[in-house]
């Protein structure tokens, strides 16, 4: 399963394994039949079945290279074997675009927005933000996490629940665009849940401990609850 040395090891993006045996099972394949057809197609000799194998069963990832090779021969497209993407570089891959093409239509040197990749660090305008958003189609969640944004919200998120709430309106209206109004009535709702949540957990016995562990769990999926709640029910 190991690749020859001469070849670089270029991490790929987040590989949903489970999706890339079922379309391999529907088409009625073995992984030899696939392993065969990376090696004829697309020129990758060192890939046997037990390689795909691996991948399928999440041991390895594919490389960038070997998973659009994979999407090839599995006859669908590059995002559909792509779990959630998180990075810069794993939304870009999503898209199945070139880094190339990112950076003129950026405006941006190429060794620059490849450095920005790398070091997963977004440095541009919020004019390039703002077409880059729209290149790779990023969702306001996606947005705020690729511009290096969401540690921040978090921080200010967890001041917000964890003291008055009303200090920190300003700060996260800065780094989401969304409404004042609308950042109000979430981070209200936010801290009338966490509040409510501890005090109910250590109204129960065993005290703090409990409640610590409670509130610890609130706290580490703040950002996902400022979400959801943003959104609304579906």
């Amino acid at each position: 399963m190991r690749r020859p040395p001469a070849l670089p090891s270029q991490p790929g993006p987040p590989f949903d394994h489970l999706t890339a045996r079922r379309l391999r099972v529907a088409l009625g394949m073995g992984p030899e039949h696939v392993a065969y057809g990376l090696r004829v197609s697309y020129g990758l000799p060192y890939v046997t079945p037990d390689l795909v194998l691996a991948w399928e069963r999440g041991i390895v990832s594919p490389t960038s290279p070997e998973l659009t090779a994979l999407a090839g021969v599995l006859w669908c497209s590059p995002g559909e074997l792509i779990g959630r993407p998180r990075t810069l570089r794993e939304h870009r891959v999503a898209r199945g675009i070139a880094p190339e093409d990112v950076a003129r239509a950026l405006g941006l040197e190429l060794h620059v927005y490849l450095g920005m990749e790398e070091q997963d660090a977004w440095r541009g305008t919020d004019r390039q933000s703002t077409a880059l958003a729209e290149l790779l189609e990023l969702s306001l969640p996606d947005f705020v996490a690729v511009t290096g944004r969401e540690k921040r919200l978090a921080e200010c998120l967890r001041g917000a629940v964890g003291t008055r709430w009303q200090a920190y309106v300003r700060q996260v209206a800065r780094i989401v665009p969304l409404d004042r109004r609308l950042v109000e009535d979430t981070l209200r709702e936010l801290h009338r849940q966490y509040q409510g949540q501890m005090v109910s957990t250590l109204s129960w016995g065993g005290g703090g401990a409990r409640s610590a562990e409670a509130g610890q769990e609130f706290l580490d999926g703040i950002v996902e609850r400022f979400w959801e709640a943003v959104e609304g029910p579906p």
